[in-house]
């Protein structure tokens, strides 16, 4: 984290009341340091510039530019920020396309307070977040697509074996305890996982594995 232990947080959003409301939830926390907000995304990059921001809380639909296309702004420029999309659409077709920008996470709008905040410092963990309301549609959407057949030929079968738990939104934790296998041998596995498959996150190997009929 950045000195003093806090996760720097930059919101995004349209509407004043829910910057206000998001503002109100975070600031009493002591790992969160609120930087900035804006509603409009055109100045995003520059914002994340100068405050140093470790995580942007990003609306999907902005009045001026996509949040789509802010977050693949803010992937090729800063790729060690992570974006929450926070939205309240459940399209998964958009879920795609933000997962495809650069995206770490995807949260609900009528998340509750408490799960919001481990999504924040989950995806600073670098780990990848994707809401309940989406994440059936999107891998249902990825079981109807053309299995990658040659992807799967390349992991071992301990390999495919932990891509299943990923992508059953297990920890490094729980997929060490379910294998059999230290914490940093489960590590070692999911770098080279996301390696084989081309991905870059647990989101995207998740997609993939239900794409490929893993799962």
């Amino acid at each position: 984290m950045t000195k003093g232990g806090q996760i720097r947080v930059l919101i995004v959003d349209d509407h004043e009341m829910v910057r206000e409301g998001l503002m109100a939830m975070l600031e009493p926390e002591p790992d969160f340091d609120v930087v900035g907000q804006t509603g409009r995304g055109a100045g995003v990059v520059e914002l994340v510039e100068a405050t140093r921001t470790d995580v942007v809380l990003l609306d999907a639909r902005l009045p001026d530019v996509s949040g789509v296309e802010v977050c693949r702004r803010l992937s090729q420029s800063h790729p060690e920020v992570s974006v929450v999309i926070l939205t309240t659409y459940t399209d998964p077709d958009l879920v795609q396309e933000c997962i495809q920008a650069g995206a770490r996470g995807y949260v609900v709008k009528d998340v509750e307070r408490f799960s919001l905040k481990e999504s924040i410092r989950a995806v600073y963990r670098g780990q990848a977040v994707l809401a309940p309301q989406v994440a059936g549609q999107v891998i249902e959407q990825a079981r109807t697509r053309q299995p990658v057949g040659s992807r799967r030929a390349a992991l071992s079968a301990s390999q495919v074996s932990i891509l299943r738990l990923i992508s059953r939104g297990h920890s490094n934790r729980e997929i060490a305890a379910e294998v059999h296998l230290s914490e940093n041998t489960v590590k070692t596995h999911i770098q080279e996982i996301f390696r084989k498959l081309g991905v870059r996150n647990r989101v995207e190997a998740a997609i993939l594995a239900g794409k490929s009929g893993w799962i």
